[in-house]
């Protein structure tokens, strides 16, 4: 509890310092103020190649909008330079705050020194930034439940505790730059790992570590591509049972992949996880190709980044159930965790349509 005592006394120091005038546009000599509410939000996203980040991005709109601010919503095109480009223009342009999903989570330690001297506090979206001490809170899912998730749906589907096997699977892992990748891949293979020794589950490939399983960006297109290779070199005469995945995104392309080899006509596709409950994968999910998804109410987390930002801007205390966990390399940064949902074809309607995230006629 100490670091986060010392966080609050320093944005109790920010609120003192940078309490100066605000033009009407929002913009003023910089930082969070007494004046702060009602002021400029930079908000960075990293990519609207995801209809995930268009959401959360949209979503924090709102809401900061709804509590009275301005805000500048802005997407890097996965480009590391353009996120660091748009994030020095929001401190330029004199932004109260910033939420940012960072695109490579190692790359922003000079940029957001800028917004520690200028006193502009800084939220880390969903993914964790790394090798600063200029990032004050986190806001994300419990990461590690994500991979274990996806690696009891394996478990449970093909009846490992059942004693039936030996299978064979295949692991995806996320982005190496992007700190949530190891999270949901550690949490997956506590689960899986025990039946990879035991022999139960088979990787035909020998990839099992996460260098060899990475897929920079979460590239769909990558893993289709490293599906390919896998199956033209190690099933020529072995069924896949399983697939890791650990993204929708990735899980298209490896579905796209199997089924350019005969699975879904001549046999039947293996077990296929993924996250986001994004909505091809969901439709996906109806048809029976894609097997299980991780659903994350990113609307939820949006409500919990703007509850931290308007506690920084208003004196007030960010809401935090995690102190321990989330090591960026410098420091401890105090999160909230929200949980995660296991998403099948049984569940879906009760857990995205009964919950207004998708309407029953966008699923047909």
């Amino acid at each position: 509890m100490r670091k986060l005592s010392a966080g609050l006394v320093t944005v109790g120091l920010t609120l003192s310092l940078a309490a100066c005038g605000q033009s009407a546009n929002g913009a003023d000599d910089g930082g969070a103020g007494g004046d702060a509410k009602g002021g400029l939000i930079g908000i960075a996203m990293p990519t609207k190649s995801s209809e995930r980040w268009i959401n959360d991005g949209n979503n924090m709109v709102k809401e900061f909008q709804a509590k009275g601010y301005k805000t500048d919503l802005q997407y890097g095109d996965n480009v590391v330079e353009n996120q660091v480009s748009q994030v020095e223009n929001m401190i330029t342009k004199g932004a109260k705050l910033l939420v940012v999903a960072a695109i490579d989570g190692s790359s922003l330690t000079n940029v957001l020194q800028k917004a520690a001297d200028a006193h502009v506090p800084v939220i880390s979206y969903d993914r964790l930034i790394r090798g600063t001490g200029n990032v004050d809170y986190y806001a994300t899912f419990d990461n590690h439940k994500v991979g274990v998730l996806q690696g009891s749906y394996i478990v449970d589907k093909l009846g490992l505790k059942e004693g039936k096997g030996p299978f064979n699977i295949e692991l995806f892992a996320g982005s190496p730059d992007d700190n949530n990748a190891t999270f949901f891949f550690n949490g997956a293979m506590s689960v899986l790992k025990p039946y990879i020794d035991d022999k139960k589950l088979v990787v035909q490939s020998g990839q099992t570590s996460f260098n060899q399983i990475a897929t920079l960006r979460w590239d769909g297109g990558l893993a289709q591509s490293r599906m390919d290779n896998l199956l033209s070199k190690s099933y020529t005469a072995a069924r896949v049972d399983a697939v890791l995945s650990p993204y929708d995104g990735i899980s298209i392309g490896i579905i796209s992949s199997l089924k350019g080899v005969g699975y879904g006509t001549g046999q039947s596709l293996p077990v296929v996880t993924g996250q986001d409950a994004e909505l091809a994968s969901v439709k996906s999910i109806i048809a029976g190709e894609q097997t299980q998804t991780v659903y994350k109410d990113t609307r939820q987390l949006a409500k919990t980044a703007v509850q931290m930002g308007d506690a920084l801007l208003t004196g007030g205390k960010p809401e935090v159930n995690d102190t321990g966990q989330y090591e960026n390399g410098v420091k401890t940064v105090p999160a909230q965790l929200l949980q995660p949902v296991s998403v099948d074809k049984e569940n879906y309607h009760k857990v995205l349509v009964d919950s207004g995230q998708y309407t029953a006629d966008q699923l047909k």
